[in-house]
């Protein structure tokens, strides 16, 4: 016999979530009826899917070989909806971004306000996680990220890149003194990541120019600025934020300036989704102006 749809996605939210009660927050449905499903489905295949441990709902081998044709089946049933979802004019439905907090706190906000302006039926969703996004459990249908995986069946398109510079309040300068070279810094207190929290080498910032303390430390871009703001160190901050802290002002931009990228990342399956596609095109086009634009007063 052949399964349904509606168990094999429950069967897929059980293997990436490898918890009946996470499965069903997701697809917000109790936690009974996720087991009722599994088990329907077990019946119909004469299989056995999981096994449960202490870790939770693992695949058996034919939980394994199932996986692999579920997710040829959802890539397909997601092709079909984008497709004819893209053939309107306007986009509809909910899309999920995931990004880093410096993105999703000072340019996803406006970009994607822009897109809703023109599909008044989207819904979007702005993940923002100091973390990588897993995209293998769908967490999100795309993510802005800070380098460009390597692993996985992803689909990696370059944005923009943008540029960092150390900075600080007059405040600050004023009462602990001008700070007129790297050396300097040592004397100062600096605002950075936490350490130990850094999930991308790309944003280990401070110790490419040599500091090796982090005197106050959040996990949280907005965080670090707060506290700059507040006149109680300096620390390296993306250019784009800057027209939102008015306050702060460049440092040692001749020794002290760097560039890193944004890139989009997408599931490979969903090549073939043109709404997806016509969401990703216009996403990036907005990141893209929105750093020029936001670098470009900056330096006004």
């Amino acid at each position: 016999m052949t399964p349904n749809w509606d168990d094999m996605r429950i069967f897929l939210a059980v293997a990436r979530e490898e918890s009946l009660s996470s499965a069903g927050r997701i697809l917000k449905i109790d936690p009974a009826t996720v087991g009722r499903r599994v088990a329907r489905l077990e019946s119909t295949l004469e299989s056995t899917l999981f096994t449960k441990s202490q870790q939770g709902y693992v695949l058996t081998s034919a939980g394994q070989r199932l996986l692999e044709h579920g997710l040829h089946a959802e890539e397909a049933m997601r092709a079909a909806a984008g497709a004819v979802a893209g053939s309107t004019k306007s986009l509809s439905g909910q899309i999920r971004i995931g990004a880093p907090d410096g993105s999703a706190n000072y340019l996803l906000p406006q970009v994607c306000a822009k897109i809703s302006d023109a599909n008044p039926d989207l819904d979007i969703q702005i993940l923002a996680l100091p973390r990588v996004i897993n995209l293998s459990r769908r967490e999100a249908d795309m993510a802005v990220t800070v380098s460009a995986p390597t692993a996985g069946q992803l689909r990696v398109k370059k944005i923009s890149d943008y540029k960092l510079h150390m900075v600080a309040t007059d405040d600050y300068l004023q009462k602990y003194g001008p700070i007129q070279s790297v050396a300097d810094l040592k004397g100062h207190r600096l605002i950075g990541y936490i350490p130990d929290m850094i999930f991308d080498r790309e944003l280990d910032y401070l110790n490419d120019i040599g500091i090796d303390r982090v005197a106050l430390a959040s996990n949280s871009v907005s965080v670090q600025l707060r506290q700059v703001t507040l006149g109680t160190g300096v620390c390296v901050a993306h250019d784009f934020t800057l027209p939102f802290h008015p306050d702060l002002r460049k440092i040692l931009t001749d020794q002290v300036s760097l560039t890193r990228s944004f890139y989009l990342v997408r599931h490979e399956g969903d090549q073939r989704n043109e709404r997806l596609n016509r969401f990703a095109d216009a996403l990036t086009r907005g990141i893209r102006e929105e750093v020029l634009r936001l670098e470009a007063e900056a330096d006004a």
